[in-house]
């Protein structure tokens, strides 16, 4: 090999890898939100887990990706140790699939249909599709699609370069000294496990053993063990994603490392007394890509099936190896990792501002009561439930910007745009539930005793505003559109009882029946109620301007309130008859 072939298969490793990962990136946001509600479904059932996991990495093409998302999901405190052992056995076997699309750069034939299935005749047209995808189409999933096709081209380009740079090494007696010494089948594991560890990719160090297989020098006794060994290495993107998390997500490297470990020294083992004993000849012969990929799958198999019986004992192993200490653990909010997923990290930011949209329901709640029975500690409470929706805007808010920096799918924008939408709203509910709280503390000191009118009226206003946090949340809880068009309605409903609880107040001011102070306090008292429900107005329209793809706010109110809008005033009178308060 001289020093340009040397070029070319350092290139062709470059574009293998570059490709690999343009063609990954693309399914990922192809996936869009699709892939964590996969990654929802897991549970302790062992196959049900296994087939997820070798799914999840059928879609994203990345064993390592995989595990490192596994591995971020448990920091977070997402998912627990023991629901991930299939997961990583199931991601083991779908990685295999890369080798077998691999393989069609290896296809010999005169029959020219199986001569069109080579990567090198279809390649250069499924770049020129996905580059027109790219460049011509306005639909964002058209354009992953075409990220895809280009990410498919540049990684096949990439095999077609390094097999191209290993032609003629056959002839090379050097190198056949040097495949003869990797007869040894531990050496030939070291060197698969080595070479896997410095690229952090299987699915390239896989390759690269299938473009030497067409110089004919690789038998099947020489690439078994290497193939064995790259499982091993593939651990190292784990362990290197497990520095700097909790003790649980440690146990998840430490589990992957676990399974390939004991698989490839089992398998060894049982090839080497296979090899001694029996030595059959096919140890001997030369090896193509078709074989590579056949040893890959079969051995992924074979260890998975022989490990599925044990996850219980590689999660104790993985315990006993990383041990519980006496300091309290702390689960990150996202964890870093996610963000190599954005689709994972975007659900679980929208998982955490559904618990904020309970805390602010809860904590409107518990100011309105303070109004009718002042109590310190439940005041106490709304002020650190305020506090705590303040951190999660700022960390969320924080998450969410950076998230929308990444290459997202068209789904994936929109629910950020939805999220930004909605935090400010659900932290700016804390805010009034404090004034509410502020409120009750002067009615107390005061010692203010509202009439028996303004009571009744207050009553209905607040079982008003009560409902329309209800529909809020569950709206947004469950991406629930019928409901959230019940919100605007009502909302519309509050503002007139506003009206015209505050013209009664000032006829019972007029009559000599209340006061200006209890009036000041009555006024900011329902300021802060309207304020409420202009907040959950502003979710609802986010929720249902979503599926628009468009958050022209304004213009969807408009749009509702035409006095042709049948569901906005079938809604209208329901809420306005089960709210009624006489003028």
């Amino acid at each position: 090999m001289d020093l340009f072939d040397l070029f070319t298969l350092v290139g062709g490793l470059a574009f293998f890898l570059y490709g690999m990962n343009v063609m990954s990136t693309g399914l990922e946001k192809m996936a869009g939100g699709k892939l964590e509600k996969i990654l929802k479904k897991m549970t302790s059932n062992p196959f049900k887990s296994l087939l997820l996991g070798a799914g999840i990495t059928i879609a994203i093409q990345s064993s390592s990706a995989m595990t490192v998302m596994l591995v971020g999901l448990v920091n977070s405190g997402i998912m627990q140790l023991g629901q991930t052992v299939g997961v990583i056995m199931g991601s083991n076997v779908g990685t295999t699939l890369t080798a077998w699309i691999l393989g069609l750069s290896g296809i010999e034939s005169e029959m020219i249909f199986l001569e069109l299935l080579k990567p090198k005749n279809f390649s250069p047209i499924i770049a020129l599709i996905g580059i027109l995808f790219i460049m011509m189409s306005k639909s964002r999933k058209k354009r992953d699609m075409g990220s895809i096709f280009v990410g498919f081209a540049i990684l096949m380009t990439g095999m077609q370069f390094m097999s191209q740079s290993v032609e003629g090494l056959e002839e090379i007696p050097e190198f056949a000294e040097l495949m003869a010494a990797f007869t040894n089948p531990i050496l030939g594991v070291l060197v698969g496990a080595v070479v896997t560890g410095i690229i952090q990719s299987s699915a390239a160090s896989v390759g690269m053993l299938q473009a030497l297989s067409v110089t004919g020098n690789i038998t099947y006794g020489i690439a078994f063990p290497i193939i064995m060994g790259q499982n091993i290495g593939t651990c190292v993107t784990s362990l290197i994603s497990s520095i700097g998390v909790n003790k649980n997500a440690k146990r998840v490297a430490v589990v992957h490392v676990l399974f390939n470990l004991i698989g490839t020294t089992i398998f060894l083992v049982a090839f080497m007394i296979l090899n001694l004993t029996l030595k059959p000849a096919i140890i001997n012969e030369s090896i193509d890509m078709w074989g590579i990929a056949a040893c890959h799958s079969i051995f992924n198999i074979l260890t998975t099936a022989l490990l599925i019986p044990f996850q219980k004992w590689l999660e104790k192993m993985a315990n006993f190896i990383v041990k519980d200490t006496t300091e309290k653990e702390e689960y990150a909010l996202i964890d870093e990792r996610l963000f190599k997923t954005p689709s994972i990290a975007i659900e679980e930011c929208n998982v955490h501002i559904i618990k904020m949209a309970e805390v602010a329901k809860e904590v409107i709640t518990k100011a309105i009561s303070l109004l009718n029975n002042f109590d310190e500690k439940l005041a106490q409470e709304v002020l650190d439930s305020e506090t705590l929706l303040d951190n999660y805007e700022d960390k969320l808010g924080t998450i969410l910007v950076r998230l929308s920096g990444k290459g997202l799918s068209a789904s994936d924008s929109r629910k950020i745009a939805k999220l930004l939408h909605t935090i400010g709203d659900f932290e700016r509910i804390g805010d009034h539930a404090v004034n509410l709280v502020y409120n009750a503390t002067e009615i107390k000191e005061k010692n203010i005793e509202f009439s028996e009118a303004a009571k009744k009226e207050l009553a209905v206003i607040i079982d008003a505003v009560n409902e329309i946090m209800t529909l809020t949340v569950e709206s947004f809880a469950n991406n629930n559109l019928e409901t959230a068009s019940k919100v605007e309605p009502l909302e519309e409903v509050i503002d007139k009882l506003m009206d015209i609880i505050k013209g009664n107040h000032i006829s019972r001011l007029q009559a000599g029946n209340c006061t200006i102070e209890y009036g000041f306090v009555l006024s900011d008292l329902l300021n802060n109620l309207e304020r409420v429900s202009d907040h959950c107005s502003n979710v609802a329209v986010a929720i249902i301007e979503l599926e628009h793809n468009s958050f022209e706010t304004h213009e969807y109110l408009h749009e509702i309130k035409k006095s042709d809008n049948e569901n906005f005033i079938e809604n209208y009178r329901i809420f306005l008859k089960k709210y009624a308060i006489n003028e």
